[in-house]
């Protein structure tokens, strides 16, 4: 039987250790990049990470870890290579003559998954506008592929009739597309407008924490939910009862490290969900060996979109698939968080304070009483202050 599979495309991956960033932190960033890869339909087949002061201005990587991914490059014959970060359109050049493959930088892989998960006409305006914002310094580098006429990761790009336009046109179209969002964003600001006399609650996150599936659980609806990064790129908003207590639930787009400043830009309408949010949920994958770092870059990104002042609490998901090193008895070494046990992550978090600090696993359904109380009682605590007048005597 003739196997009508696709075949996926080939990568290997480059990162680059500095004295702000050690080999192990850039190895777990590089396993992430492979997720990436894996989201967007390809396969990592290879790793190379070179120890640097600073990314080489011109090669991102110095001259000798190049000639070594040439030759890896040639002998396996993958691809392309696609480097953890985003590289300047004289990097991409430089580094495109030496490999003879397509050069990728995370931020291009980004908008690469973005475009493909992108089903909605809001979600293809926010995803197109990021790109062309993203291709218009990268101009000549990118015509050269479009020459080809071909298609795959980093290529997804709005389309071959650019392959006879200028910058000029780019640029049109780009204000094109600002002014179509800027529609986009008043018919959003209505909407919510409309939805003012409700308390709201938005869960926010990392990519492929579980915010979908906590959505479902809530909501008892069918929001998408997937093991992959970024199955979620529209809002999605519920109405959800809790004894008698009804807000709006709202499920957003992940975040992740180094984020593409063109996507947040590109993406107001739906972060403005998070802005205008009475409530925040803050959930994050305990069985994550790097959750804390994943927990700071969405508070940053929260800073960033000036959405930090609200009430959060912080919801770890996945208990079920926590596991840890248990330290032997004789063991002199000092105990490290991968070998703190799951009750000890509790005490942990729970005796910080600033938040409600709660775990559940969304999918084995553990604790999830817990969450629907505690909701309850952040919201009530809000509708009680903003509608004094109809509160009800306590019995």
């Amino acid at each position: 039987m003739l196997d009508t599979a696709p075949v996926k495309e080939t990568a290997v991956l480059v990162g680059a250790a500095t004295r702000l960033q050690d080999v192990e932190r850039t190895m777990e960033y590089l396993d992430e990049l492979a997720f990436l890869v894996d989201t967007a339909g390809g396969l990592a087949l290879k790793k190379f990470v070179q120890k640097l002061e600073y990314p080489d201005p011109r090669t991102y990587v110095g001259s000798g870890k190049l000639a070594e991914i040439r030759e890896w490059i040639e002998s396996h014959k993958a691809d392309m290579a696609v480097f953890d970060d985003e590289l300047t359109p004289s990097q991409i050049r430089n580094i495109e003559q030496e490999l003879k493959c397509r050069i990728i930088d995370r931020s291009n892989l980004i908008l690469d998954i973005f475009a493909k998960r992108a089903k909605t006409s809001n979600a293809k305006t926010q995803v197109e506008l990021a790109q062309y914002e993203y291709l218009l310094p990268r101009l000549t580098r990118r015509w050269t592929h479009l020459e080809k006429q071909r298609g795959g990761i980093g290529l997804r790009g709005p389309g071959e009739q650019e392959i006879e336009t200028d910058r000029r046109h780019i640029r049109a179209r780009i204000s094109l597309l600002k002014d179509k969002l800027e529609e986009i964003d008043k018919q959003k600001s209505t909407q919510r407008k409309h939805r003012r006399d409700m308390i709201r609650v938005a869960l926010v996150g990392y990519t492929n924490v579980g915010k979908s599936t906590v959505m479902n659980l809530l909501s008892k609806s069918e929001v998408f939910a997937e093991n992959k990064l970024f199955a979620t790129l529209d809002t999605t908003v519920r109405k959800v009862v809790i004894d008698n207590q009804p807000f709006l639930l709202s499920d957003t787009v992940g975040f992740i490290r180094k984020l593409p400043h063109t996507l947040v830009e590109s993406f107001k309408s739906t972060l403005d969900e998070v802005r205008e949010a009475d409530i925040l949920v803050h959930v994050a994958d305990i069985s994550h060996p790097d959750h804390e770092e994943q927990i700071n870059v969405v508070r940053q990104t929260l800073t960033d979109i000036k959405a930090s002042d609200k009430p959060v609490i912080m919801l770890f998901n996945k208990i079920d698939a926590y596991c840890f090193e248990e330290k032997e008895a004789d063991d002199l070494m000092p105990g490290t968080r991968k070998n703190l046990s799951l009750e000890d992550l509790e005490k942990l978090w729970m005796a910080k304070g600033d938040n409600v600090s709660l775990f559940i696993s969304a999918t084995e359904k553990i604790h999830v009483d817990t969450l629907r109380e505690a909701l309850f009682q952040q919201v009530r605590k809000i509708a009680r202050q903003r509608w004094p007048e109809i509160r009800k005597p306590d019995i």
